[in-house]
């Protein structure tokens, strides 16, 4: 904001008019930062003057996405962030292929995350739950598998009927999805129970405890 920037957003989310317009946008130029998933790494996408390329989450990336990446390159300024880099991109990093630079501190008053492995336990379930409803928070539970997805929401609705549940997945509606994840997001329920699709670009402070189901 302030900035004689114009930034386009491009996602499964976007309208498809809209989508369109921002394409055109940066084929021509007026849009001069476009943030975006893969859908960036189409072939149907051309770009006016590509400068740089920012990859965050770098090893959610496959194959033929880092091949189209190097595509673009050329004479391109790369730089790929991860918390979890891949081995190749790591042995590129090590061995001085690439530049590397370490964020090592973290953020001032952060808490430690403490985590702990067991069997399921109703009781240390419930209390987890409780613990974070009493205090203002929320919590997130992670199924791998969306057939699971069901038996969970019973489980977890009997184990804590004072919690509200709101669930989510990828095979939904995108906008059904953006409407759950806005909702948990403004505090309208305890708890989002979802798959995996909670890994990437969800920030919500007030969601401190997470519960994983099946975690191997």
């Amino acid at each position: 904001r302030g900035f004689p920037i114009e930034i386009g957003v491009l996602s499964r989310m976007t309208p498809r008019k809209k989508a369109e317009k921002i394409k055109q946008e940066v084929a021509n130029g007026s849009c001069q930062l476009v943030i975006g998933t893969h859908a960036l790494l189409s072939k149907k996408m051309l770009f006016n003057n590509l400068g740089l390329i920012i990859v965050d989450e770098e090893q959610h990336f496959g194959v033929s996405q880092k091949e189209q990446l190097k595509k673009l390159r050329g004479d391109i300024h790369v730089l790929a962030l991860s918390a979890t880099p891949i081995p190749r991109t790591l042995q590129m990093a090590l061995s001085g292929v690439r530049a590397m630079s370490l964020i090592a501190t973290p953020p001032v008053d952060r808490l430690a995350v403490r985590t702990f492995v067991g069997p399921w336990d109703s009781i240390i379930l419930r209390e987890a739950v409780m613990r974070e409803k009493l205090r203002g928070g929320q919590i997130f539970v992670v199924c791998a598998r969306i057939k699971d997805m069901q038996k969970l929401f019973d489980r977890i609705t009997r184990l804590v009927p004072e919690a509200s549940i709101l669930s989510a997945h990828g095979q939904m509606n995108p906008l059904e999805l953006d409407k759950v994840m806005t909702d948990f997001a403004d505090n309208k329920a305890d708890i989002l129970l979802s798959t995996h699709i909670v890994e990437s670009g969800i920030d919500i402070s007030t969601a401190n405890t997470m519960i994983i189901y099946r975690a191997d």
